[in-house]
């Protein structure tokens, strides 16, 4: 069985597991995603505090699960691996123990977005693009997208990902938030209770570039955060 994920440990309590998988340009193939649950296991288990999910392919990070196998599945045919290891992923993911950050350095979609939407922080080069084609072959996404990502970026701009297949950028979703930091600090609010003057506000500006329903879930998510809980996003682009 040919090595597709590493693990590094570049300083005490911190892992790294990098995806290697050049021939299918990191496409989740069962083999693949079963290293990376195994990694994770052992990342944890060694006494890793932060584990860093990255990838050794330029261009790509995780991308959905492979087709080949995907489809060996629904036929009972053969597969590269035992296609449960996605979940075994999630659940290594929801460790409180160890916190995870996905360093998304190329494009990424289907479950390897929702690999991305299940650690607890994401950081995403400018160029990156991030999908859920799932709706192109008949089918939903299937751990977790559409819950996950809906606390991420909102209700609206989910379902256009989900139910459109369409790609959105790192750029898109961070400006956007930008702007609403901004009006909120330009309003002096601290609450959620001063929401309705932030989003009459954050409208005027966005214009154009945002719905409704977007605006208020950010606003809403951000003026929690400023009452003390930790950010959904951070770092200089983020998703």
């Amino acid at each position: 069985m040919a090595e597709l994920v590493t693990l590094t440990r570049p300083r005490e309590g911190v892992a790294v597991a990098t995806m290697t998988n050049p021939a299918i340009a990191n496409f989740g193939s069962w083999d693949a995603i079963g290293q990376l649950a195994d990694a994770l296991v052992a990342a944890r288990e060694g006494g890793a505090r932060v584990t860093v999910l990255a990838s050794g392919v330029p261009g790509a990070w995780f991308q959905h699960a492979w087709l080949t196998d995907l489809r060996n599945t629904f036929l009972g045919q053969p597969t590269t691996g035992d296609g449960g290891a996605w979940f075994r992923c999630l659940h290594e993911l929801n460790q409180t123990s160890v916190v995870s950050i996905a360093a998304i350095s190329g494009d990424t979609s289907g479950g390897g977005c929702e690999l991305g939407w299940a650690c607890d922080l994401r950081i995403a080069e400018e160029q990156v693009l991030f999908g859920q084609p799932e709706v192109g072959i008949g089918v939903g996404t299937g751990i977790g997208g559409t819950s996950r990502l809906r606390h991420l970026i909102g209700r609206t701009a989910t379902a256009e990902m989900v139910l459109l297949g369409f790609p959105v950028t790192a750029r898109r979703v961070h400006e956007l938030e930008q702007l609403v930091k901004a009006t909120i600090s330009e309003t002096g609010a601290t609450s959620k209770k001063e929401m309705g003057a932030v989003i009459k506000a954050v409208q005027a500006k966005a214009a154009g570039r945002a719905d409704g329903k977007t605006i208020s879930g950010l606003v809403g998510k951000l003026l929690r955060n400023s009452s003390g809980e930790p950010e959904l996003l951070s770092a200089a682009t983020t998703l």
